[in-house]
């Protein structure tokens, strides 16, 4: 692979690491090498899991992750989704970490909870799935704009967050979406400030 690609394309390590997750390793790298511009299909379950997340609260989780947190493994955005790369394992036990802590579509008891829409679906791809991810390169095409590497992969092993983290992530992004507004009562004259703004 070419030496020469910047930060923001995924280095030749990165490349590496993504191509052991295939059965054929170095038949992807000879693809990307006559192709970076191309995406490809990936399984997950063995060298990553992805969360998929909608684009905006995606960005959501991912600014928590980097502002107030231990910062992410690879992101990518496909197709309208952010797709953070995790450890193993997390696409199996995310959902029941997010039901139990009552954030998923629905609370212990089946129904509607108040705070059951915050987090939209998350779609958790582990063993027997797999993701198609963006080109190694980033093509200035208009038909591949919504295919390209937020945070791209650099080394043979990058970190990867694992449920706890993404967890966490998942759960400030849901709070930092609800503003919080305080009216009081029209006979009173305090002053009131808006506290959901402060860190």
């Amino acid at each position: 692979m070419s030496s020469g690609w910047n930060a923001s394309h995924v280095t030749p390590d990165g490349a590496a690491w993504l191509a052991s997750a295939g059965t054929y390793p170095r038949s992807t790298l000879s693809l990307w090498e006559e192709r970076p511009d191309a995406p490809i299909v990936l399984p997950c379950g063995a060298v990553f899991d992805v969360v998929s997340a909608p684009s905006v609260f995606g960005r959501r989780m991912l600014d928590r992750l980097w502002d107030d947190g231990p910062g992410s493994g690879p992101v990518a955005e496909f197709r309208g989704r952010m797709l953070l790369f995790a450890a193993p394992g997390t696409a199996q036990r995310l959902p029941a970490l997010l039901e139990w802590e009552e954030w998923g579509a629905h609370g212990r008891d089946g129904g509607e909870t108040g705070r059951a829409g915050a987090v939209p679906p998350l779609l958790c791809h582990g063993t027997g799935d797999a993701v198609t991810i963006p080109a190694p390169v980033e093509v200035a095409s208009p038909s591949r704009s919504d295919s390209r590497w937020l945070v791209a992969p650099d080394t043979r092993q990058p970190w990867l967050p694992g449920p706890e983290v993404l967890l966490w992530a998942a759960v400030r992004a849901a709070r930092s979406a609800v503003r919080i507004s305080i009216f009081p009562p029209a006979d009173q004259g305090a002053k009131v400030y808006d506290v959901s703004r402060r860190r």
